[in-house]
Protein backbone atom coordinates (compact mmCIF):
# COMPACT_ATOMS: atom_id res chain seq x y z
CA UNK A 1 0.00 0.00 0.00
CA UNK A 2 1.62 3.65 -0.82
CA UNK A 3 1.71 6.26 1.44
CA UNK A 4 1.67 9.84 1.24
CA UNK A 5 4.46 11.48 -0.61
CA UNK A 6 6.09 13.36 2.64
CA UNK A 7 6.25 9.75 4.49
CA UNK A 8 8.47 6.74 4.30
CA UNK A 9 6.76 3.77 2.05
CA UNK A 10 6.75 0.10 3.29
CA UNK A 11 9.82 1.30 5.74
CA UNK A 12 11.64 2.70 2.65
CA UNK A 13 12.79 6.35 3.68
CA UNK A 14 12.43 9.11 1.03
CA UNK A 15 15.78 9.89 -0.49
CA UNK A 16 16.90 13.45 -0.40
CA UNK A 17 15.40 16.69 -2.04
CA UNK A 18 12.29 14.61 -2.33
CA UNK A 19 10.74 15.69 0.49
CA UNK A 20 8.18 18.14 -0.07
CA UNK A 21 8.41 21.98 -0.42
CA UNK A 22 10.48 23.28 -3.61
CA UNK A 23 10.45 21.31 -6.24
CA UNK A 24 13.91 19.66 -7.29
CA UNK A 25 14.99 19.84 -11.07
CA UNK A 26 14.23 15.99 -11.36
CA UNK A 27 10.89 17.28 -10.40
CA UNK A 28 10.94 19.84 -13.45
CA UNK A 29 12.21 17.50 -16.36
CA UNK A 30 9.33 18.00 -18.53
CA UNK A 31 10.16 21.98 -18.33
CA UNK A 32 13.99 22.02 -19.26
CA UNK A 33 13.90 18.58 -21.12
CA UNK A 34 13.21 20.29 -24.16
CA UNK A 35 15.66 23.11 -24.08
CA UNK A 36 18.37 20.65 -23.47
CA UNK A 37 17.29 18.64 -25.91
CA UNK A 38 17.73 21.77 -28.36
CA UNK A 39 20.90 22.80 -27.21
CA UNK A 40 22.16 18.92 -27.92
CA UNK A 41 20.61 19.38 -31.28
CA UNK A 42 23.44 22.61 -31.55
CA UNK A 43 26.27 20.82 -29.94
CA UNK A 44 25.29 17.23 -32.47
CA UNK A 45 25.37 19.63 -35.23
CA UNK A 46 28.66 21.85 -34.74
CA UNK A 47 30.37 18.40 -34.60
CA UNK A 48 29.12 16.77 -37.61
CA UNK A 49 29.39 19.28 -40.07
CA UNK A 50 33.24 20.00 -38.09
CA UNK A 51 34.08 16.51 -38.98
CA UNK A 52 32.60 16.33 -42.25
CA UNK A 53 34.48 19.14 -43.03
CA UNK A 54 37.79 18.13 -41.46
CA UNK A 55 37.48 14.22 -42.94
CA UNK A 56 37.54 12.79 -39.98
CA UNK A 57 36.68 8.95 -39.87
CA UNK A 58 33.88 8.13 -37.87
CA UNK A 59 33.08 4.86 -37.70
CA UNK A 60 29.87 2.82 -37.48
CA UNK A 61 30.79 -0.60 -37.71
CA UNK A 62 34.16 -2.01 -37.84
CA UNK A 63 36.07 -1.28 -41.36
CA UNK A 64 33.13 1.39 -42.44
CA UNK A 65 32.63 4.79 -41.66
CA UNK A 66 30.16 7.43 -41.79
CA UNK A 67 30.38 9.19 -45.06
CA UNK A 68 30.21 12.79 -45.04
CA UNK A 69 26.76 13.01 -46.66
CA UNK A 70 25.45 11.25 -43.81
CA UNK A 71 27.39 13.15 -41.09
CA UNK A 72 25.64 16.49 -42.96
CA UNK A 73 21.93 14.71 -42.81
CA UNK A 74 22.41 13.61 -39.52
CA UNK A 75 23.25 17.32 -38.46
CA UNK A 76 20.31 18.59 -39.94
CA UNK A 77 18.12 16.34 -38.53
CA UNK A 78 19.35 16.99 -35.07
CA UNK A 79 18.69 20.72 -35.58
CA UNK A 80 15.50 20.21 -36.85
CA UNK A 81 14.46 17.72 -34.10
CA UNK A 82 16.18 20.01 -31.12
CA UNK A 83 13.96 23.16 -32.68
CA UNK A 84 11.09 21.30 -32.63
CA UNK A 85 11.59 20.27 -28.74
CA UNK A 86 10.95 23.59 -27.25
CA UNK A 87 7.59 23.84 -28.88
CA UNK A 88 5.81 20.99 -26.80
CA UNK A 89 6.23 22.54 -23.74
CA UNK A 90 2.59 24.67 -24.49
CA UNK A 91 1.82 21.40 -27.48
CA UNK A 92 0.94 23.01 -30.72
CA UNK A 93 -2.39 22.49 -31.98
CA UNK A 94 -3.40 21.24 -35.47
CA UNK A 95 -0.86 21.14 -37.83
CA UNK A 96 2.19 22.22 -35.60
CA UNK A 97 1.29 19.26 -33.25
CA UNK A 98 1.44 17.07 -36.40
CA UNK A 99 4.39 18.66 -37.68
CA UNK A 100 6.39 18.12 -34.05
CA UNK A 101 5.11 14.84 -33.66
CA UNK A 102 6.41 13.71 -37.32
CA UNK A 103 10.00 14.95 -36.30
CA UNK A 104 10.24 13.49 -33.24
CA UNK A 105 8.74 9.74 -34.78
CA UNK A 106 11.46 10.21 -37.51
CA UNK A 107 14.07 11.36 -35.23
CA UNK A 108 13.94 8.99 -32.02
CA UNK A 109 14.61 5.71 -34.13
CA UNK A 110 17.20 7.42 -36.11
CA UNK A 111 19.06 8.14 -33.08
CA UNK A 112 18.25 4.81 -31.18
CA UNK A 113 19.56 3.51 -34.24
CA UNK A 114 23.12 5.24 -33.26
CA UNK A 115 23.37 3.82 -30.37
CA UNK A 116 23.51 0.12 -31.48
CA UNK A 117 28.08 0.50 -30.72
CA UNK A 118 27.26 1.18 -27.19
CA UNK A 119 27.75 -1.86 -25.97
CA UNK A 120 30.88 -2.90 -27.85
CA UNK A 121 32.52 0.47 -26.22
CA UNK A 122 31.28 -0.21 -22.59
CA UNK A 123 32.97 -3.60 -22.76
CA UNK A 124 36.49 -1.99 -24.07
CA UNK A 125 36.43 0.51 -21.55
CA UNK A 126 35.73 -1.30 -18.43
CA UNK A 127 37.93 -4.36 -19.32
CA UNK A 128 41.03 -1.67 -19.86
CA UNK A 129 41.27 -2.57 -23.37
CA UNK A 130 41.49 1.12 -24.78
CA UNK A 131 39.28 2.75 -27.13
CA UNK A 132 39.31 1.95 -30.35
CA UNK A 133 37.88 5.01 -31.85
CA UNK A 134 37.64 8.32 -29.82
CA UNK A 135 35.21 9.89 -32.80
CA UNK A 136 33.08 6.74 -32.89
CA UNK A 137 32.81 6.78 -29.03
CA UNK A 138 31.95 10.40 -28.85
CA UNK A 139 29.50 9.69 -31.60
CA UNK A 140 27.82 6.39 -29.97
CA UNK A 141 27.51 8.86 -26.76
CA UNK A 142 26.22 12.07 -28.90
CA UNK A 143 23.50 9.51 -30.37
CA UNK A 144 22.69 8.02 -26.84
CA UNK A 145 22.13 11.55 -25.39
CA UNK A 146 20.25 12.51 -27.82
CA UNK A 147 17.56 9.13 -28.15
CA UNK A 148 17.34 9.96 -24.28
CA UNK A 149 16.32 13.62 -24.44
CA UNK A 150 13.66 13.18 -27.68
CA UNK A 151 12.54 10.24 -25.60
CA UNK A 152 11.81 12.19 -22.46
CA UNK A 153 10.31 15.05 -24.70
CA UNK A 154 8.41 12.82 -27.29
CA UNK A 155 6.38 11.45 -23.94
CA UNK A 156 6.24 14.79 -22.18
CA UNK A 157 4.02 15.79 -25.61
CA UNK A 158 2.50 12.68 -25.98
CA UNK A 159 0.79 12.96 -22.37
CA UNK A 160 0.52 16.85 -22.82
CA UNK A 161 -1.56 16.35 -26.29
CA UNK A 162 -4.02 13.79 -24.28
CA UNK A 163 -4.64 16.22 -21.40
CA UNK A 164 -2.12 14.67 -19.13
CA UNK A 165 0.67 15.52 -16.85
CA UNK A 166 3.44 15.59 -18.72
CA UNK A 167 5.69 13.79 -15.31
CA UNK A 168 3.27 11.29 -14.09
CA UNK A 169 1.23 10.26 -16.83
CA UNK A 170 -1.91 11.44 -14.94
CA UNK A 171 -4.34 14.03 -15.39
CA UNK A 172 -5.26 16.05 -12.39
CA UNK A 173 -5.23 19.92 -11.48
CA UNK A 174 -2.61 20.11 -9.17
CA UNK A 175 1.11 21.57 -9.75
CA UNK A 176 3.18 19.53 -12.10
CA UNK A 177 6.26 19.37 -10.36
CA UNK A 178 5.14 19.01 -6.38
CA UNK A 179 5.72 16.04 -4.11
CA UNK A 180 5.59 12.52 -5.21
CA UNK A 181 3.51 9.35 -4.35
CA UNK A 182 5.42 6.32 -4.83
CA UNK A 183 3.95 3.08 -5.54
CA UNK A 184 5.12 0.07 -2.92
CA UNK A 185 8.23 -2.17 -3.64
CA UNK A 186 7.28 -5.68 -5.24
CA UNK A 187 8.85 -7.85 -7.91
CA UNK A 188 7.91 -8.57 -11.29
CA UNK A 189 5.55 -11.00 -12.19
CA UNK A 190 5.97 -14.87 -12.39
CA UNK A 191 5.08 -14.38 -15.99
CA UNK A 192 7.52 -11.49 -16.81
CA UNK A 193 10.41 -13.40 -14.79
CA UNK A 194 9.79 -16.73 -16.48
CA UNK A 195 10.06 -14.62 -20.31
CA UNK A 196 13.23 -12.84 -19.17
CA UNK A 197 15.23 -16.10 -17.81
CA UNK A 198 14.12 -17.76 -21.22
CA UNK A 199 15.65 -14.96 -23.00
CA UNK A 200 18.45 -14.89 -21.26
CA UNK A 201 19.38 -18.69 -21.91
CA UNK A 202 20.45 -17.14 -25.08
CA UNK A 203 23.92 -16.69 -23.69
CA UNK A 204 24.77 -20.11 -22.68
CA UNK A 205 26.12 -21.45 -26.11
CA UNK A 206 27.91 -18.27 -26.40
CA UNK A 207 29.76 -18.22 -23.17
CA UNK A 208 29.73 -21.95 -23.05
CA UNK A 209 31.92 -22.16 -26.17
CA UNK A 210 34.48 -18.80 -24.88
CA UNK A 211 34.69 -20.75 -21.64
CA UNK A 212 35.79 -24.13 -23.21
CA UNK A 213 38.19 -22.13 -24.72
CA UNK A 214 39.57 -20.44 -21.91
CA UNK A 215 39.62 -23.15 -20.36
CA UNK A 216 41.96 -25.08 -22.74
CA UNK A 217 39.07 -27.22 -24.56
CA UNK A 218 38.70 -26.82 -28.42
CA UNK A 219 35.59 -26.36 -30.23
CA UNK A 220 34.42 -24.89 -33.51
CA UNK A 221 37.21 -25.97 -35.28
CA UNK A 222 39.32 -23.70 -32.72
CA UNK A 223 42.14 -24.75 -30.35
CA UNK A 224 42.36 -23.38 -27.10
CA UNK A 225 45.65 -22.04 -27.67
CA UNK A 226 44.97 -20.64 -31.01
CA UNK A 227 42.63 -18.63 -29.00
CA UNK A 228 44.72 -17.54 -26.15
CA UNK A 229 47.55 -16.96 -28.09
CA UNK A 230 44.78 -14.47 -30.34
CA UNK A 231 43.24 -12.78 -27.05
CA UNK A 232 46.62 -12.13 -25.62
CA UNK A 233 47.47 -10.34 -29.14
CA UNK A 234 44.64 -8.17 -29.07
CA UNK A 235 44.30 -7.39 -25.51
CA UNK A 236 45.16 -4.91 -23.03
CA UNK A 237 46.69 -5.84 -19.43
CA UNK A 238 43.86 -6.54 -17.43
CA UNK A 239 41.84 -8.52 -19.88
CA UNK A 240 45.21 -10.67 -21.10
CA UNK A 241 45.34 -11.31 -16.94
CA UNK A 242 41.58 -12.23 -16.77
CA UNK A 243 42.32 -14.64 -19.55
CA UNK A 244 45.31 -16.12 -18.81
CA UNK A 245 43.22 -17.44 -15.28
CA UNK A 246 40.16 -18.92 -17.42
CA UNK A 247 37.85 -16.03 -17.44
CA UNK A 248 36.53 -14.16 -20.69
CA UNK A 249 35.95 -9.91 -19.52
CA UNK A 250 33.00 -10.39 -22.26
CA UNK A 251 31.49 -13.21 -20.16
CA UNK A 252 31.97 -11.11 -16.91
CA UNK A 253 30.26 -8.05 -18.65
CA UNK A 254 27.37 -10.49 -19.93
CA UNK A 255 27.52 -11.58 -15.92
CA UNK A 256 27.10 -8.05 -14.79
CA UNK A 257 23.71 -7.35 -17.96
CA UNK A 258 22.60 -10.54 -16.00
CA UNK A 259 23.04 -9.07 -12.56
CA UNK A 260 21.50 -5.48 -13.96
CA UNK A 261 18.57 -8.04 -14.98
CA UNK A 262 17.87 -9.86 -11.69
CA UNK A 263 17.62 -6.19 -10.18
CA UNK A 264 14.98 -4.73 -12.45
CA UNK A 265 12.93 -7.91 -11.18
CA UNK A 266 13.44 -8.11 -7.74
CA UNK A 267 12.71 -5.61 -4.80
CA UNK A 268 16.61 -5.50 -4.18
CA UNK A 269 16.31 -3.28 -6.90
CA UNK A 270 14.10 -0.93 -5.88
CA UNK A 271 15.67 -0.86 -2.49
CA UNK A 272 19.51 -1.32 -1.67
CA UNK A 273 19.83 -4.47 0.39
CA UNK A 274 21.72 -4.67 3.22
CA UNK A 275 25.51 -5.08 1.78
CA UNK A 276 25.24 -2.18 0.33
CA UNK A 277 26.13 -0.29 3.95
CA UNK A 278 25.76 3.12 3.79
CA UNK A 279 22.77 2.83 1.23
CA UNK A 280 20.93 0.27 3.21
CA UNK A 281 17.05 0.31 3.40
CA UNK A 282 16.96 3.37 1.31
CA UNK A 283 15.33 3.74 -2.62
CA UNK A 284 17.28 3.14 -5.60
CA UNK A 285 16.67 5.86 -8.02
CA UNK A 286 14.54 4.90 -10.79
CA UNK A 287 16.21 5.89 -13.78
CA UNK A 288 20.15 4.28 -11.77
CA UNK A 289 19.07 0.90 -13.29
CA UNK A 290 16.24 2.20 -16.09
CA UNK A 291 19.09 4.00 -18.00
CA UNK A 292 21.81 1.37 -18.69
CA UNK A 293 18.65 -0.87 -19.06
CA UNK A 294 17.29 0.76 -22.00
CA UNK A 295 20.79 2.44 -23.59
CA UNK A 296 22.24 -1.08 -23.58
CA UNK A 297 19.45 -3.69 -23.70
CA UNK A 298 18.05 -2.00 -27.46
CA UNK A 299 21.00 -1.84 -29.45
CA UNK A 300 22.00 -5.13 -28.05
CA UNK A 301 18.38 -6.37 -29.27
CA UNK A 302 19.15 -4.74 -32.57
CA UNK A 303 22.48 -5.83 -33.02
CA UNK A 304 21.62 -9.58 -32.08
CA UNK A 305 19.02 -9.44 -33.85
CA UNK A 306 21.36 -9.22 -37.11
CA UNK A 307 23.55 -11.44 -36.57
CA UNK A 308 20.81 -14.41 -35.98
CA UNK A 309 19.62 -13.63 -39.41
CA UNK A 310 22.93 -12.93 -41.07
CA UNK A 311 24.32 -16.23 -39.46
CA UNK A 312 21.51 -18.98 -41.71
CA UNK A 313 21.96 -16.62 -45.09
CA UNK A 314 26.08 -16.77 -44.73
CA UNK A 315 25.09 -20.93 -43.88
CA UNK A 316 22.62 -21.10 -46.99
CA UNK A 317 25.01 -19.16 -49.69
CA UNK A 318 22.39 -16.18 -49.52
CA UNK A 319 25.20 -13.91 -48.51
CA UNK A 320 28.75 -14.72 -48.94
CA UNK A 321 30.55 -16.66 -46.23
CA UNK A 322 33.05 -14.98 -43.89
CA UNK A 323 36.65 -16.11 -44.97
CA UNK A 324 38.48 -17.33 -42.11
CA UNK A 325 41.02 -16.14 -39.96
CA UNK A 326 42.67 -16.76 -36.72
CA UNK A 327 41.72 -18.33 -34.78
CA UNK A 328 38.95 -19.82 -36.66
CA UNK A 329 40.05 -22.68 -39.26
CA UNK A 330 37.16 -22.62 -41.10
CA UNK A 331 33.93 -20.35 -42.50
CA UNK A 332 31.16 -22.49 -40.53
CA UNK A 333 33.43 -22.34 -37.48
CA UNK A 334 33.00 -18.35 -37.82
CA UNK A 335 29.23 -19.07 -38.88
CA UNK A 336 28.02 -20.45 -35.52
CA UNK A 337 30.00 -18.24 -33.57
CA UNK A 338 28.33 -15.43 -35.09
CA UNK A 339 24.64 -17.04 -34.61
CA UNK A 340 25.82 -17.94 -30.88
CA UNK A 341 26.67 -14.20 -31.18
CA UNK A 342 23.41 -12.58 -31.77
CA UNK A 343 21.50 -15.37 -29.63
CA UNK A 344 23.40 -14.14 -26.61
CA UNK A 345 23.17 -10.29 -27.47
CA UNK A 346 19.60 -10.58 -28.60
CA UNK A 347 19.13 -12.72 -25.70
CA UNK A 348 20.48 -10.53 -23.19
CA UNK A 349 18.93 -7.12 -24.88
CA UNK A 350 15.71 -8.54 -25.09
CA UNK A 351 15.14 -9.24 -21.42
CA UNK A 352 17.01 -6.19 -20.24
CA UNK A 353 14.18 -4.07 -22.45
CA UNK A 354 11.37 -6.75 -20.64
CA UNK A 355 12.97 -6.42 -17.11
CA UNK A 356 13.19 -2.46 -17.54
CA UNK A 357 9.75 -2.37 -19.08
CA UNK A 358 8.36 -4.04 -15.46
CA UNK A 359 10.35 -2.27 -13.46
CA UNK A 360 9.21 1.35 -14.80
CA UNK A 361 5.87 0.21 -14.83
CA UNK A 362 5.93 -1.29 -11.63
CA UNK A 363 8.10 1.88 -10.08
CA UNK A 364 6.16 5.01 -11.91
CA UNK A 365 5.47 7.72 -9.18
CA UNK A 366 2.84 10.46 -9.47
CA UNK A 367 2.23 13.45 -8.56
CA UNK A 368 0.50 14.06 -5.26
CA UNK A 369 -2.63 15.77 -6.49
CA UNK A 370 -3.16 12.80 -8.43
CA UNK A 371 -4.06 10.77 -5.43
CA UNK A 372 -2.64 7.61 -4.42
CA UNK A 373 -1.35 4.95 -7.15
CA UNK A 374 -2.07 0.86 -6.62
CA UNK A 375 1.37 -1.30 -5.68
CA UNK A 376 2.13 -1.33 -9.71
CA UNK A 377 2.87 2.12 -9.52
CA UNK A 378 -0.32 2.78 -12.33
CA UNK A 379 -3.45 4.07 -12.62
CA UNK A 380 -5.95 2.07 -11.01
CA UNK A 381 -7.45 -0.94 -13.10
CA UNK A 382 -4.61 -1.12 -15.77
CA UNK A 383 -2.71 -4.72 -16.02
CA UNK A 384 0.09 -5.75 -13.82
CA UNK A 385 3.09 -6.00 -16.25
Amino acid sequence: MAVSASSEISGVPRPPGESGGRATWSRRWPAWAPWAAALWGVLYAVVEITWAAAGSTVPWRAHAAYPPVVQLLLAALALLAGGACPATIRTPAGPGRAAVTTVLVVAVPVFVAGTIGLPIHFVTLVTFSGVESATGLAQVLLNAAGAALLLLVGLAHRRRARGECPRCGRPHSGPVDGPLVHPAVSRAPHRTRAVAYLLVCGLLPWAGVKSIWLLGGDALGVAAEDWQRTVSARASGPARAAASAGIDVTVVAAAVGVFLLLGLLYTWGQVFPRWTAVLAGRRVPRLLPLIPAWLTGIPLCVYGAVLVVMAPLMATGVLPAIEPSAPFTTSAGITWMVEFGGLAFAGLGLGLVVAARSYAFRTHPVCAAAGVPDRTGSAPHRPVR
